[in-house]
């Protein structure tokens, strides 16, 4: 892809490729970088040292943990979550997280150091092909080879990757090219010829849509991360509030409306709430904002919504009709297709059937929530975790979670006040993403509580993290929710394989003692009465703090949609 339309932001100097790395960063407005020095990139960490009053660099302590940083960042800042990593082992270490990013829309430039151009295809040491093994999981990537073609690749790279969708860009850049002199002139992309990242908003599209929505009795909003990633929070507050209908959030589409609004009927998918579920199979209008009907959210897709119109409005063209046939497609920016639809919408309440979401939402209540959030026996429960700490931060933190059962848990009952509250791995459901992603949400929004809430097998996965946690003095507040199994896998095996626990249990090592050795304040409790005090305790601390709870070891999540199921067919037990 050919950059056609460019705007200069510094003077012809003559540098090295490794130095023109950098001050096409701080070209970029970059000024934290998540990343693991060796050979092949060594050029570029000796220019970032002369940089160190421009560029924070954030030593992790493997390169799974930076790029799982780099996606905190971006998801807490709304800002693009830069990583470096060497050659090899360096470079394939980042394909999980750029596969996370990717999958998630989250906007990441990656850049990894690459043998000797000369050396290309030899099987040098720690030579690996990272653009053929990485093309399937970025947006674009590119090998560069020569330093005077770094600065317009670097600056490609920051456009694509914030633009239209965004996702994950990788640039290689072999150890000649950074040792190679360029003449450094930096001019940012702004357009890159046949990629048009942003549709332009038909009114015809939108007529037709506003036509179906004001036809309906039962129409139903589905809202996804889409809303967030286009900045359309309050165009989209204002098209609920004015249509007066229900909305139901995905995992990622989660605090881009205030959890206590009352339009706010849940979530959707596999663990989402009853009326959610339930009632997709009952609208007549299925408005899909900014989300990619997956298959958590949709169960048995033969099975679902078949009675109702649908209109999705996306950014994306190859998301409509990809899983659900679309009635009536609306391609654009959110922020701008929804103030058009706001205009043509009706005013109306939909009372009676919003009360039909209430009134499945008590039955959950009662038989669910109410068990889950106020148990009055038996061992603590993941949800009576969530609560406290609801109450102790009235909404305003940054909740960032695991992939499990903690997970389902802890998106079902946290309450948010305002967006980009809530970071979790979605699509992909990564173990491991949540402990460095938190650091870098912190690193990222310094002002804001930031909460990993984690499971004990999640944990391990990228425990060495605590290291850079310690390092950088971020004052990540840890929660491991420790049930001493892989809990969600657990269930599973509970519920349709007969009890067989085959390789889930876990004997764990001593959270507490390990987070004191990094530096790091722990406490360990398995009694209701200590958790109020504790998660007080936590919250209060002005450094990072580890608390582990003992939890249930055989506590399950509901509602559940069973794999192959109908998203009606939802149990609550």
């Amino acid at each position: 892809m050919e950059a056609v339309i460019t705007q200069s932001v510094s003077e012809k100097v003559k540098t090295s490729g490794a130095d023109a790395v950098l001050r096409s960063l701080v070209a970029e407005g970059v000024d934290l970088i998540f990343g693991y020095p060796g050979g092949a990139i060594m050029p570029v960490y000796d220019a970032l040292y002369h940089y160190q009053e421009e560029i924070h660099h954030v030593l992790t302590r493997h390169e799974q943990g930076a790029i799982h940083a780099a996606q905190g960042y971006a998801r807490a800042t709304g800002g693009v979550g830069v990583v470096m990593a060497t050659s090899g082992p360096g470079a394939t270490n980042l394909i999980t997280g750029i596969a996370d990013a990717m999958i998630d829309s989250t906007p990441l430039v990656c850049i990894t150091g690459q043998v000797a151009s000369s050396l290309l295809g030899s099987d040098a040491f720690q030579e690996t092909d990272i653009i053929s093994i990485s093309m399937p999981a970025t947006k674009w990537n590119f090998q560069v080879t020569r330093a005077e073609d770094i600065p317009t690749a670097l600056a490609k790279a920051f456009y694509i990757a914030k633009s239209g969708r965004p996702g994950p860009v990788l640039i290689d850049i072999t150890k000649d090219a950074q040792f190679d002199q360029v003449e450094f002139d930096y001019k940012k992309c702004e357009a890159v010829r046949s990629y048009q990242p942003i549709p332009e908003v038909q009114p015809v599209a939108v007529q037709a849509a506003a036509d179906l929505i004001n036809q309906a009795e039962k129409p139903f909003v589905l809202f996804g991360q889409g809303v967030i990633l286009g900045q359309a929070e309050e165009e989209f507050k204002t098209f609920i509030e004015k249509s007066g209908i229900p909305a139901a959030w995905t995992l990622l589409g989660l605090s881009a409306l205030p959890t206590e609004h009352p339009l706010n009927v849940g979530m959707l998918g596999m663990h989402g709430n009853y009326g959610p579920n339930k009632l997709t199979n009952e609208c007549d209008v299925l408005i899909a904002i900014g989300m990619r009907f997956d298959d958590r959210v949709t169960g048995n897709l033969s099975k679902y919504a078949k009675q109702a119109k649908v209109v999705h409005l996306d950014i994306d063209p190859s998301e409509i009709n990809k899983n659900v046939k679309v009635d009536a497609p609306v391609l654009g920016d959110c922020k701008e297709s929804l103030k058009q639809l706001t205009e043509l919408v009706k005013r109306k309440s939909h009372q009676s059937w919003l009360d039909q979401f209430r009134t499945l939402n008590d039955i959950e209540r009662a038989q669910v929530i109410q068990p889950e959030l106020n148990p009055t026996e038996g061992q603590m429960t993941m949800g009576e975790v969530i609560k406290e700490v609801n109450e102790l931060t009235e909404g305003e933190a940054i909740l960032v979670t695991d992939v499990g059962q903690h997970q389902m848990v802890a998106c079902r009952y946290t309450q948010f006040k305002q967006s980009k509250s809530n970071i979790t791995s979605g699509g992909l459901g990564t173990m491991g993403f949540c402990l460095p992603a938190a650091l870098g949400a912190k690193l990222g929004a310094p002002d804001r509580e930031v909460i990993a809430v984690i499971g004990d097998g999640g944990f391990q996965m990228t425990i060495q993290e605590l290291g850079t946690i310690f390092q950088t003095q971020a004052a990540v507040k840890i929660i491991i929710l420790n049930n001493s199994f892989l809990g969600m896998v657990r269930q599973w095996q509970q519920l349709f394989f007969d009890k067989r626990y085959s390789s889930t249990e876990l004997i764990n090592p001593d959270f507490v003692k390990i987070a004191e050795g990094y530096g790091i304040k722990g406490k360990s409790i398995d009694q209701r009465d200590d958790l109020k005090s504790a998660v007080a305790e936590m919250l209060a601390y002005q450094g990072s703090f580890l608390l582990e709870v003992h939890v249930g070891k055989e506590d399950n999540v509901f509602p559940m949609v069973p794999t192959g199921a109908s998203v009606s067919d939802v149990r609550l037990s």
